[in-house]
């Protein structure tokens, strides 16, 4: 979730080049980086007892994000993911939660995992988000998805909690060196991403200038600060508005607000079942939009410690033959399945076959909900 005073456009702030002409900046020795044991290493913060900052070192972050913005720029600007996959929101910065997630999840690789942006900022720990999941991609980079959020955005990152963060953990030298680091592994992520062909996923929302999938894919990319106007920024920042029809200008200052006809217009433009997104709080953690043709899903619960409100993510898995009995018998029913290994939570199956949703014939989903 993201808010943005309308003077966005007006941020003044020192750019990559200007950093390295100041004295803020020290370079940072290459070397050989070992994923394995950082995965092991920041899965273990907390029970070591030890700062972030001596787990993972300067050098070793570093290197993390050379490793990383090749592959980012190798999967597209649209990344194509086959279901069964599970899709989350926001975490920002709340590790605590992010483990919760796994736990109930599943890790990776056993599990696939596609994040729709907004890692860093407004919560306590970042950095050990984005880090994992960095090295998550890394070591498993066809089970392991990351799409860019307005929050992997340096004038907005800066501003929120993750520069303040970064350079409190490695010093104000090292950690303006590593901020740097940050963002130009953030102009690598994709802005969007396709699943089975028929869901589109991105972090804000669908945008006027959308015109084909095609035009998705060939985004340009690495881009540090997303132009304003431009599709990016739509997709970075645009809401869904039940009081509006077409498009109008966000109150956000920045990105659109569409209604329920625009969307249709894009669903069948693009031929593509659903619009997962992120961006916003929701108090169940997913709310939908449009008679289902969108989705929000938010996966911070407690978000901020300000709000009260549940987690979500959506489970995609591949519907086999068995279950087909069943679908058409309840096509009009909400089927709660039962998980009792979730604590004070619930699980929800969404009927796709029946007058829920209607998708490829191949894959249903269902929404697990933490955090209530």
């Amino acid at each position: 979730m993201s808010t943005c005073p309308p003077v966005f456009a007006q941020f003044e702030y020192f750019t990559y080049i200007e950093m390295a002409n100041k004295s803020v900046y020290m370079a940072i020795p290459k070397n050989d980086v070992n994923v394995d044991e950082i995965i092991v290493k920041i899965l273990n913060v907390g029970v070591s007892g030890l700062t972030f900052s001596s787990i993972v070192s300067a050098q070793e972050m570093a290197n993390l994000l050379d490793l990383a913005k090749p592959l980012f720029m190798s999967q597209g600007s649209m990344v194509e993911v086959e279901a069964p996959v599970k899709i989350c929101g926001d975490v920002h910065g709340q590790y605590a939660d992010v483990l919760r997630l796994f736990d109930r999840g599943g890790f990776p690789p056993i599990v696939n995992y596609l994040f729709l942006g907004d890692y860093v900022d407004r919560g306590p720990q970042s950095l050990e988000v984005v880090t994992l999941f960095i090295a998550y991609k890394i070591k498993f980079p066809g089970n392991f998805f990351l799409l860019r959020g307005n929050h992997e955005c340096g004038a907005i990152n800066r501003v929120y909690g993750f520069l303040e963060e970064v350079t409190r953990r490695y010093g104000p030298k090292l950690g303006a060196s590593l901020w740097n680091s940050f963002q130009l592994t953030f102009a690598c992520m994709p802005y969007t991403a396709l699943v089975s062909g028929r869901i589109l996923c991105m972090h804000g929302g669908v945008s006027k200038r959308m015109k084909s999938l095609d035009q998705l894919r060939k985004l340009p990319r690495p881009v540090l600060d997303v132009p304003i106007p431009s599709l990016e920024t739509d997709l970075l920042w645009s809401d869904p508005d039940e009081q509006v029809k077409g498009f109008e200008e966000n109150t956000r200052g920045v990105g659109q607000v569409f209604g329920a006809e625009a969307l249709s217009e894009i669903t069948e433009r693009l031929d593509v079942d659903l619009i997962a997104r992120a961006h916003q709080v929701v108090q169940d953690g997913y709310e939908f939009f449009a008679n289902k043709k969108l989705v929000t899903i938010f996966s911070a619960p407690h978000y901020c410690g300000s709000f009260n409100n549940a987690a979500a993510m959506m489970n995609l898995e591949m519907m086999f033959e068995e279950n087909n009995v069943l679908l058409q018998k309840a096509s009009k029913m909400l089927i709660r399945d039962e998980y009792s290994d979730i604590e004070n939570g619930k699980a929800i199956w969404i009927l796709w076959r029946g007058n829920w949703w209607v998708f490829s014939g191949e894959f249903g989903f269902k929404m697990l909900l933490w955090g209530i």
